[in-house]
């Protein structure tokens, strides 16, 4: 999973050394990187500090949580006299969790406040909503399965998620017949699109920066894709109802 650290340096070292393995981080040292870094990069989770330009300030986080408000954000910061009003706002807001620096920083209160938030990721839902699905698969496939949905622009085809299952593509392919699943491609492509709806929901995403984030050469096969699987009647059966509607959306948008 990675992690935007807008954050100042001290502050990013301490978070690196508290993070599970399974996180990576993207530092950020201003606003508009922090900005860009979201649109391009496969950016779950945001550890962010008021005092990043200097002056403490609730105006560029307000504009995060308008502009992405899917995205977690972990506030990271200094217990002053000028944070505290910021504080105050950003929590009538519902940013919940405030770590303060030099006072509960410590790399098992980071950890803890770092895995919270995760469940809350967009990737991490749509893991949920698949978690079923996946459920009769033998171990070892269905962790790769669920790393994929983790990451969807990590791996790009059926042989790639065979490979790292260490199975052929075959005993892949009947696993997923067995359970009454749609074939591993189409699984891995409306995958990849039942994500891409996610994002843009969000208003500061358009369908060129979620293709991006989703390496599509090009958005038109991203489009591509959600119409097939819109058209996929046996593949809507197996999701749920909000799957369905999510696809939908996408094909019509």
């Amino acid at each position: 999973m990675l992690v935007l650290g807008a954050i100042p340096e001290i502050q990013l070292q301490r978070l690196r050394r508290a993070a599970p393995a399974r996180f990576a981080l993207a530092h950020a040292a201003t606003w508009e990187t922090a900005l860009a870094t979201i649109r391009a990069r496969p950016v779950e989770l945001a550890v962010v500090d008021p005092l990043l330009s200097g002056t403490a300030s609730a105006k560029e986080i307000e504009q995060l949580r308008h502009l992405f408000p899917s995205l977690p954000l972990i506030l990271y910061t200094a217990l002053t006299p000028p944070t505290a009003a910021v504080l105050l706002a950003l929590g009538q807001q519902g940013v919940r969790h405030v770590v303060f620096a030099r006072y509960d920083d410590h790399p098992g209160h980071l950890r803890h406040v770092l895995v919270a938030e995760e469940a809350r990721a967009t990737s991490q839902q749509l893991l949920e909503q698949f978690a079923w699905a996946l459920a009769p698969l033998p171990s070892e496939l269905r962790w790769v399965l669920e790393e994929v949905l983790r990451a969807p622009a990590e791996v790009q085809s059926v042989q790639q998620v065979a490979a790292r299952a260490r199975v052929d593509r075959r005993t892949f392919e009947r696993w997923f017949t067995r359970v009454g699943l749609p074939s591993p491609r189409h699984f891995l492509a409306a995958a990849r699109v039942l994500y891409a709806h996610r994002l843009l929901q969000d208003p500061g995403f358009t369908i060129d920066d979620v293709a991006r984030r989703l390496r599509y050469a090009q958005t038109k096969t991203l489009q591509q894709h959600a119409l097939r699987s819109c058209v996929r009647q046996r593949f809507l059966r197996v999701f749920s109802r909000h799957c369905r509607a999510d696809l939908r959306h996408l094909c019509s948008s």
